[in-house]
């Protein structure tokens, strides 16, 4: 048994005690993450300028860099999640449904855990603590493999939450991290087959394209977010500019901004001179569509591969359309089913986008950015899921149980 396995093998035991663990050991031992986080955050922060400082020897560009950054008010908020999440109804143990049958058995099904839950993700040190609060209130033991960019920073969050842990009375190995962040032994993690119930996850293209086809367990994919706002031809100006700008702007460097604008022909003329300089006084580069160069000369010339990407950056591409029916095919043909928004005063028109425009989160008259288990009242999420099987949008605590049927008989034979 390699360092791996042997890891694999405690959190698999872990989950088997951690499954039968009370509502209240679970709640008291988010509680003391919670606290530790904060009373700790001395050593979280030092330990993350480490990571801050390498990224910054090895270039990584700012946005990503503020991905990577934890500061007070952050462990802050973190912290406040992981109350959040203490304080969400328990949904193991739920019986969701019985029934009667004719021969006398009454059948039910109830949610229970899943059992080990592997999740990779890159350079989103909040990703560590989200994933562990919300794997050990399901009762979920996670095996954690992060990116070698903040590998320091999740070795203190999760030193200082298995400590947590402990002090409450449950295993520590709930809570695995996976300190090797190379290739390899990310490859060998896809393949745990027998320790890792599921594997998540989260990140750009190329991770969740490297771990489809790399593992051998069942994976739920987490999608990239090339989102689209859609501004109709009747619209509040104002709302319109403020949605796009807040879903480009606010965090460029996370799945639910918008990468792509679309405006409606109508408008055009008024609005995309509006909105591009509200974007480029952001500095944000608008690489626009011969229409929108028309308008506005200045910006880049947006090509076909601009409309596929995910920029996690301060680029946003703009393309003027004839209407709804075009802003829907656009979308649907561009988009990784994450987000998508419409700003439109016309009640007809919204309906007719969150009907036809195929994505886990469709919005009327909102930013993008809301897209997130916290914004959603989760307490926090695992990942944001863009496939249709078993979970879709943000991933709370009851996209990580599964069923398990109970059936009480009388002896019945068959």
């Amino acid at each position: 048994m390699n360092m791996l396995t042997e890891l694999a093998d405690g959190a698999r035991k872990a989950s088997f005690t951690l499954a039968g663990a009370s509502i209240q050991q679970k709640n008291d031992a988010l509680c003391a993450i919670a606290n530790a986080l904060k009373q700790r955050s001395d050593e979280i922060l030092a330990a993350n300028a480490m990571d801050l400082a390498e990224a910054k020897k090895r270039g990584i560009k700012d946005a990503m860099q503020d991905r990577l950054t934890l500061t007070k008010d952050r462990i802050g908020a973190i912290a406040e999640g992981v109350l959040q999440v203490a304080a969400l109804p328990d949904p193991v143990g739920e019986v969701i449904a019985m029934w009667k049958r004719p021969n006398g058995l009454t059948v039910g099904q109830k949610r229970v855990p899943i059992g080990v839950i592997g999740i990779i993700y890159e350079a989103r040190p909040n990703v560590t603590v989200d994933a562990a609060v919300l794997c050990l209130k399901s009762s979920n033991a996670v095996i954690l493999r992060g990116g070698s960019e903040a590998i320091h920073s999740n070795k203190a969050l999760a030193g200082v939450m298995r400590d947590a842990i402990a002090s409450a009375g449950l295993d520590s190995d709930c809570i695995c991290l996976i300190e090797d962040t190379s290739r390899e032994t990310a490859k060998e993690m896809m393949r745990l087959n027998g320790y890792i119930d599921v594997l998540i996850p989260r990140g750009g293209a190329g991770l969740i394209k490297t771990v489809l086809e790399n593992a051998s367990v069942p994976v739920i994919e987490t999608g990239t977010g090339n989102c689209h706002v859609y501004v109709d031809g009747e619209c509040d100006f104002d709302m319109a500019e403020a949605i796009t700008v807040n879903a480009k702007v606010s965090r460029p460097s996370v799945c639910n901004a918008a990468e792509t604008l679309l405006v409606d022909a109508a408008i055009a003329s008024e609005f995309v001179p509006r909105i591009v300089a509200a974007l480029q006084k952001n500095k944000v580069e608008v690489r626009g569509c011969e229409r929108t160069k028309q308008l506005c000369p200045t910006v880049a010339t947006a090509c076909e591969e601009d409309y596929y990407t995910e920029y996690n950056d301060y680029i946003m591409a703009l393309k003027v359309v004839a209407g709804i029916d075009e802003a829907i095919t656009h979308i649907n043909k561009y988009n990784t089913k994450h987000s998508e928004a419409i700003v439109t005063t016309n009640y007809a028109k919204a309906q007719k986008f969150l009907q036809e425009v195929d994505a886990a989160a469709v919005y009327v008259n909102a930013s993008t950015r809301f897209t997130d288990g916290y914004e959603f009242g989760f307490g926090a999420e695992i990942g944001i899921s863009t496939q249709k099987i078993h979970a879709r949008g943000p991933m709370g605590l009851k996209e990580l149980t599964t069923i398990k049927y109970i059936i009480y008989g009388n002896g019945q034979i068959r």
